[in-house]
């Protein structure tokens, strides 16, 4: 996971070189990464979409205007990124054109496009999401889903599976609208539809074509490994059997770890790594990139590690995460 991961250029770039890469096509990954695109294709397979701004005119003189339409509060998203880059939150007409232009530079500067669009803010909404995986036939299924509402700066800090916002009826058709975008795209590898639920309706919020950081709480709840299916479909080994009927079982939480000064308004803070202690035990799991003595640098994002628990029930979970 990580920006490369989802760039379609680097994808094409791999397939000419003669290697394969393991996820989605070029295409794919062209199609639904760039999120006006990917509204498009989810109006055909007839997604519920937020009100909002999505045209090829990016002009202030034309934006301010959508913004008045849609009305306020309006969030500004960048087109070709997400991790909360370029985005900003409209309450007051007064600010709106120093927001757009803020957030065309903060996207053009992370994503190299300063495309953005527009969308009315949903104050309470729940972040879910759906875990699609294309097999090496084309077939398309989901593996559930993910609550990652526990967010702040837009970035998520808690997911956990499954979502404990969902009835059965809500999770069946959250799950069909998963699949159905994902067969327009003939998607193949892991991928994540990601909703917002407001008031008992959802939305879809975009596509991410790659294996997504909280992945592993997936794994937990249905015994599967999403890295080694990639792996496999890439082979062209992968496949879905008819009798492959997956039902979650328990709960799983992951947190994700930062290297942050929480006294400074969550910065990031680099620097030598003092000591590192792991609480091993039954179903619990710690994914980490660094270790005892190695420097954490402003190079990379500040998630460095990531805790994961599995117990019978989402009480259990959380007490288990706790300790």
């Amino acid at each position: 996971f990580g920006f490369l991961s989802e760039n379609a250029d680097f994808a094409e770039a791999c397939e000419q070189a003669g290697l394969i890469f393991i996820g989605p096509s070029a295409q794919t990954i062209c199609t639904l990464g760039d999120k006006i695109s990917c509204k498009r294709l989810a109006e055909q397979a007839g997604l519920p979409l937020v009100p909002g701004y999505q045209g090829d005119d990016q002009s202030i003189e034309k934006l301010i205007p959508e913004v008045e339409k849609i009305g306020l509060p309006v969030i500004v998203k960048a087109a070709a990124g997400g991790g909360g880059r370029g985005m900003k939150l409209i309450t007051q007409m007064s600010d709106a054109k120093d927001l757009i232009e803020s957030a065309q530079r903060e996207a053009l500067s992370a994503f190299g496009s300063q495309k953005v669009f527009l969308e009315k803010y949903l104050d309470r909404a729940k972040h879910i999401e759906f875990q699609i995986f294309g097999d090496s036939t084309g077939e398309v299924q989901h593996l559930f889903d993910r609550e990652c509402s526990v967010q702040r700066r837009h970035q998520k800090i808690i997911e956990e599976a499954s979502s404990p916002s969902l009835s059965d009826e809500l999770r069946k058709k959250m799950g069909e609208a998963a699949v159905a975008i994902a067969r327009l795209a003939r998607y193949q590898s892991a991928g994540t539809v990601e909703f917002l639920l407001q008031d008992g309706k959802f939305y879809l919020l975009e596509v991410n074509t790659r294996l997504q950081v909280e992945h592993p709480v997936t794994e937990e709840i249905l015994g599967v490994d999403l890295v080694k299916m990639q792996i496999l479909t890439a082979m062209g080994k992968f496949i879905f059997s008819r009798d492959d009927i997956r039902i979650p079982r328990g709960h799983s939480i992951e947190c994700r770890v930062y290297a942050e000064n929480s006294y400074l308004n969550g910065v990031p803070s680099t620097g030598k790594l003092g000591t590192v202690s792991w609480p091993e035990g039954p179903r619990r799991r710690f994914e980490y990139g660094f270790e005892k003595g190695d420097t954490i640098t402003s190079f990379y994002d500040p998630m460095i590690a990531k805790v994961i628990v599995w117990d019978e029930t989402r009480p259990r979970a959380i007490e288990k995460m706790i300790k």
